[in-house]
């Protein structure tokens, strides 16, 4: 190759975009314009969660409606008949109903997020691509089986004849703060998930521990008034109560529950996001 030839090639290659590959460092949020460029990706997980979850299975989608109703089923034995739990003036049944499909898909939602790296692990030692999209997923895919459980729900009642208030226009809201409330836990505990395994044994006895700390077997009238504020912190408990106001009118909308509910909702999802991306260097070393 002649001088000029040589001289030609390396005037060529100087013309040619460069990109810096640096190690990142420090608290993030979300790269949006990453998420944008791996959206199809994105569509793909949610859709894989959902076809997994159900494969081999004869009744499929079907599970969505059975966990509910037979929880539902043994809550109003035990609850509503033996130990009597006040259930504010309407049907026991219905009462835990409303409360139990919102809550199924909190807890749902939070252990398969948590699981979602982990039971994946293979892919982030091959390929790159947004860690926080598998947890994501995960949280966005179980909407399908909220929306079933709901449909069961809207059933009921109609069966109950009980007629929804005006209160029904801030399901969008509710629907917000559970997501954000599931997707802002999942992020912190699949973090510290991927790191301590201990975390994936202990998500049944958490979970089990959160559902008795929401007023998913009892009113939330229950818990004495001084400590309502307090209480109010989880934000399932304004969910929950937001749900049973709206849809059976049981109590008057409990605006500071909101309040403080969402707070604490956002709060998670922000700071579960900024951990989880923190810790998304290690992901592929320790999983």
């Amino acid at each position: 190759m002649s001088t000029l030839e040589s001289l030609n090639l390396i005037d060529a290659a100087a013309q040619l975009p460069v990109t810096k590959i640096r190690r990142r460092t420090g608290w993030r949020l979300i790269d949006l314009g990453e998420l944008v460029r791996y959206r199809d990706l994105f569509r793909f997980l949610i859709h894989r969660e959902i076809k997994v979850r159900y494969a081999q299975s004869a009744i499929g989608i079907g599970w969505a409606i059975l966990q509910p109703l037979f929880s539902m089923l043994v809550f109003t034995v035990v609850f509503g008949r033996l130990a009597s739990v006040s259930s504010d003036g309407v049907p026991y049944a219905i009462f835990s109903f409303t409360a139990l499909v919102p809550w199924i898909y909190f807890s749902n939602a939070l252990q398969d997020g948590v699981n979602s790296l982990i039971a994946n692990a293979h892919m982030l030692r091959k390929v790159y691509f947004p860690r926080l999209m598998m947890p994501l997923a995960a949280v966005v895919a179980r909407l399908v089986d909220f929306t079933v459980a709901f449909g069961l729900l809207a059933a009921l009642m109609v069966w109950y004849r009980v007629v929804p208030t005006t209160g029904v226009i801030l399901i969008p809201v509710l629907l917000a703060m559970m997501v954000l409330a599931a997707g802002g836990a999942a992020l912190w505990l699949t973090a510290f998930a991927v790191q301590y395994r201990d975390v994936k044994h202990a998500m049944s006895f958490i979970v089990q521990i959160l559902m008795y700390a929401a007023p998913v077997v009892y009113p939330a009238s229950l818990v004495p008034e001084k400590f309502q504020l307090l209480y109010a912190i989880n934000p399932m408990v304004g969910v929950i109560e937001g749900f049973r106001s709206a849809l059976l009118g049981t109590r008057e909308m409990p605006w500071q529950m909101l309040l403080i509910g969402a707070t604490t909702s956002i709060a998670l999802a922000v700071s579960g996001t900024l951990y989880f991306r923190r810790q998304e260097r290690l992901f592929a070393d320790v999983a």
